[in-house]
């Protein structure tokens, strides 16, 4: 959400179809053996008092004042609605990606403990409606366009938070650690993910029907904005359709407020020329503002891991996914593991088919769903080793596995858990 290609639209060079179809083409997947490792970690920011207490926006501004004078490796950004979002450097470990973001977060939360606030992690916010609290051109345009289809782009922008971990495109070549292999992988396997990490059912205090309420947002924004590209065809020929026949959520201005067309796809934009002919700086920017659950941006980002529980609860999906994608053989078990889910997509592009559907809505209690994730996590748990994780994440990803997958739950059982409990309490008093 906080992606930002700049608000300044002069000097440009202006691009035709054929160009901008080939710029997408060439810059979104870069190949070559998988190495490096990322991670983008988004929080709910909370009181330390009381975290059902809403943060006022005068206590948000003091704080974040206050966090961009701590030296950090991450960068940091922050939200529509005012959460906070920590986006490491590539790194060339695991182990290292791991080490660098956990001192910054410890960084982090110093400086918000010193201002009475701390971070949450929930995919979305249990408590509290959706409040803008970034007042830009660019958040306006998004209300604006995202309003078109209902409530759920503003809970999507104010009121979510996200693991995402982005891994390298792959080799040119066929195999396991194939681009082509990797792409299908992606779309598949993020369902399991998913469902093994869903935890996000509630919305003001009560449960939605849903483990995963931040995945039914994204579905429910649409398949223009949130959704991803037709698998059947080449990535870079299905990608560069879908991002020219997307719908242009805005077009920048130097001054005033951003047009919002209705209806207006890029294509049609550059075929048009109106009101004047798309550039480079365009193209980049319209490809920040669509977010399917797998984003090609010369890596490929994986946005489909609500935010986990726990000061460190990320880096178990962050070791997961690193394993089940970047050692080869476990990449194959995972692939293998997969497969047979991906007839229930009826090949509709995720995360609007039924696969996806149920992943959200039932999380690991749909039986085929669990068979899957317990052959992906016990697999990685072999896989990690081979890319050097310790002791410490091994162990982590372990109780995982045993604590959730194979009892076929995630974490936001334990949140409905809480709540029922709550409300048996209130009852009985």
């Amino acid at each position: 959400m906080s992606d930002s290609i700049g608000d300044c639209t002069n000097p440009r060079t202006a691009l035709r179809e054929a160009e901008l179809e080939a710029l997408v083409r060439g810059i979104c997947f870069k190949t070559g053996p998988p190495r490096r490792i990322g991670v983008e970690l988004e929080w709910l920011v909370h009181e330390l008092r009381g975290p059902q207490l809403p943060v006022t926006p005068e206590r948000l501004t003091a704080a974040y004042a206050a966090l961009r004078t701590v030296p950090l490796k991450s960068a940091l950004t922050v939200e529509p609605g005012g959460q906070l979002e920590l986006s490491s450097q590539p790194a060339d470990s695991l182990t290292e990606c791991i080490d660098t973001v956990s001192a910054d977060l410890a960084a982090v939360r110093t400086a918000l403990a010193e201002q009475g606030l701390g971070l949450v992690g929930f995919g979305h916010d249990p408590w509290h409606p959706p409040r803008r609290y970034l007042r830009e051109p660019r958040y306006d345009a998004m209300e604006t366009c995202l309003d078109r289809t209902g409530p759920a782009g503003r809970a999507m922008m104010c009121t979510s938070a996200s693991v995402q971990v982005c891994v390298d495109a792959g080799h040119e070549e066929p195999g396991p650690l194939g681009l082509g292999r990797r792409w299908w992988l992606a779309h598949q396997l993020g369902a399991v993910l998913v469902a093994a990490f869903a935890n996000s059912p509630l919305a003001g205090s009560e449960p939605t029907g849903w483990l995963s309420t931040r995945q039914l947002l994204w579905t429910e924004i649409g398949k223009g904005r949130a959704g991803g590209p037709d698998l059947d065809a080449d990535p870079r020929a299905a990608w560069a359709r879908h991002v020219l026949d997307a719908p242009v959520m805005c077009i920048r201005r130097d001054g005033g407020p951003w047009d919002v067309p209705e209806g207006l796809t890029f294509r049609q934009w550059a075929r048009s020329g109106v009101p004047r002919q798309p550039t480079r700086e365009d193209l980049d920017y319209h490809v920040s503002t669509l977010f399917p659950p797998v984003r090609p941006r010369g890596h490929l980002e994986l946005r489909m891991i609500d935010a986990q529980p726990g000061e460190d609860g990320w880096i178990v999906p962050l070791a997961v996914t690193a394993a089940l994608f970047d050692d080869p053989e476990t990449a194959e078990t995972a692939y293998r593991a997969v497969k047979p889910l991906a007839e229930r997509t009826l090949s509709l592009p995720a995360p609007h088919n039924p696969l996806w559907i149920d992943a959200a809505r039932h999380g690991l209690t749909d039986p085929e769903l669990r068979e899957a994730a317990v052959v992906c996590f016990t697999a990685a748990l072999e896989g990690l080793p081979r890319l050097g994780a310790g002791a410490e994440v091994i162990g982590a990803v372990e109780t995982y596995l045993h604590r959730y997958v194979i009892r076929g739950r995630c974490p936001a059982d334990d949140l409905l858990d809480r709540t029922h409990g709550s409300l048996g309490k209130e009852i009985r008093t």
